[in-house]
């Protein structure tokens, strides 16, 4: 959960009388405008590979050939100065009707300074919020620039998005302050600044105007994001001439192999293993996985993919077999067998007789710190980044810990497992074995475990103890919200009401 508190929203400019007052309420100079300013919302898809990019905080830029002078008119009121543009003796022309002055107003009237209290889920303890923690917005109160170079253009991973598409790589830092500030080229913005690489200095990315549009467009037709689109598949490339020979590619030919298909996507139902992917939608896919763009560059397929929409059908040439088959796929958003993040969601647990019960989650593993990937359980990581669902709805359920007593005395080395059985019936998902759970009624409950582990209990006195234990440690609930049934809810609500 994020809870925010604006304690002060104080606006860093003052609407129109930033613009008819010199200087700047918080600066010493006279305001210089840029002619980027009436366009700053119309974006390009275009990207030079040598081309400057300045990435600011708003929509708008200190920086810029084509300034504006500015002068005071006091012929009406000697309070009130006026601002008007000059250029070369010509005419003057009032700047409330500029295309410059409503975009500065826009941006002006949308920037505030944000001082919150936040405090995330812990997913160590699910029931419960992690220490409050007062934050900032980092950086000064002025405008931040940042000049930098193109250097590349391919599919990155994104940290935020939890997935990989095409980014536009720069060598200028792009610190927390910067995050969503407008990229601009000339007199256009070309995307917007979102990540930088760990470890490395002066590497930013941003994020395209292509990959924008896609997002913004998916929003407005189905009313939320709904993900970018994904074939489901892991390739290998075809580099190898003994690897061609061996599946019949004849020398023209070039393609890459399928080695892993996710069985929830469509391409499941008719592509394998082993097939050769030849073109997609018509554009021969190179030994590497590449496929053309922009002049002479290339870039991964997986371009072509992430731009599709959901539901759209793309038409795949495969070579199976030595010979060659055309298969129609439709596209969708994929979810992960692991959630990557859990925004605006809550944690979902379910106690019984002192154990633990959650889904596996990225979240749960970066609570063992920033080397999660070193530190946290290498199992539960390896399954997390590797596995596939079987089927919707899919989860991949551990026992996370043991709240000690009497009940599960000597189980207190089997946390960290996943569970993979309830009285012999697979586990779907943390929804599913509470129900198992619940529906054990009398005798032995038997929980299968990770690593060929048991976990046995007598029903009734761990139902009995499961009391005890939330109560001794003020757990308000046995279970998550999200796993309690309707109907559940509406008797609790019934016994509640007066009579």
């Amino acid at each position: 959960m994020f809870t925010t508190s604006v304690r002060t929203a104080r606006r860093l400019c003052y609407a129109r009388s930033l613009i008819c007052h010199i200087p700047l309420p918080f600066s010493s100079k006279a305001i210089s405008v840029s002619s980027t300013l009436s366009r700053a919302l119309l974006c390009s898809s275009s990207v030079t590979a040598t081309a400057a990019v300045t990435v600011t905080t708003c929509f708008y830029s200190t920086s810029g050939t084509n300034h504006l002078d500015l002068i005071r008119d006091n012929t009406n009121n000697s309070n009130r100065n006026t601002a008007y543009p000059v250029s070369d003796g010509k005419e003057l022309v009032s700047p409330r009707y500029t295309d410059a002055y409503a975009a500065i107003e826009l941006a002006l009237d949308s920037v505030v300074k944000v001082f919150t209290v936040t405090s995330s889920p812990n997913y160590f303890l699910p029931w419960q919020n992690k220490s409050q923690r007062e934050s900032m917005g980092s950086g000064g109160d002025n405008i931040s620039v940042t000049k930098g170079v193109v250097s590349r253009v391919e599919p990155t991973q994104y940290v935020h998005g939890a997935t990989q598409l095409m980014a536009i790589q720069i060598d200028a830092a792009i610190n927390p302050g910067n995050s969503g500030g407008p990229a601009i080229m000339g007199d256009k913005v070309v995307g917007v600044a979102f990540q930088n690489l760990s470890g490395a200095e002066n590497i930013g990315y941003i994020i395209p105007v292509p990959v924008i549009k896609h997002f913004i467009s998916g929003v407005e037709e189905c009313g939320k994001y709904v993900g970018f689109c994904s074939l489901g598949l892991s390739c290998q490339p075809a580099e190898n001439v003994q690897l061609r020979e061996h599946f019949r590619m004849h020398p023209e030919m070039t393609g890459v192999l399928i080695s892993k298909i996710n069985p929830l996507a469509d391409a499941y139902r008719v592509l394998k293993k082993d097939d050769i992917i030849l073109a997609f939608d018509g554009v021969p896919i190179a030994n590497d996985g590449t496929v053309p763009f922009r002049n002479r560059e290339r870039i991964a397929f997986d371009h072509l993919v992430s731009m599709k929409k959901p539901n759209e059908t793309a038409e795949v040439r495969v070579l199976r077999d030595g010979v060659e088959n055309e298969f129609s796929i439709t596209l969708q958003p994929l979810q992960p067998l692991v959630p990557v993040h859990q925004f605006d969601r809550l944690p979902s647990y379910f106690i019984f007789a002192g154990l633990v019960f959650i889904p596996l989650t990225q979240p749960f593993l970066h609570e063992y710190g920033e080397d999660w990937y070193n530190t946290s359980p290498r199992r539960l990581c390896e399954s997390a980044l590797r596995e596939l669902p079987k089927m919707a709805g899919e989860q991949l359920v551990i026992l996370s810990q043991l709240l000690m007593d009497d009940i599960n005395a000597g189980y207190e080395r089997l946390a960290e497992l996943q569970v993979k059985k309830v009285n012999d019936v697979e586990v779907k998902n943390l929804k599913h074995l509470r129900q198992l759970v619940d529906g054990c009624g009398e005798g032995s409950l038997r929980f299968d475990l990770d690593d060929e582990r048991v976990i046995v209990l007598n029903y009734q006195l761990a139902k009995v103890a499961t009391s005890r234990i939330l109560k001794r440690h003020r757990i308000p609930s046995a279970m998550s919200n999200d796993l309690i049934d309707k109907h559940e809810v509406e008797v609790g609500t019934d016994l509640a009401s007066p009579s």
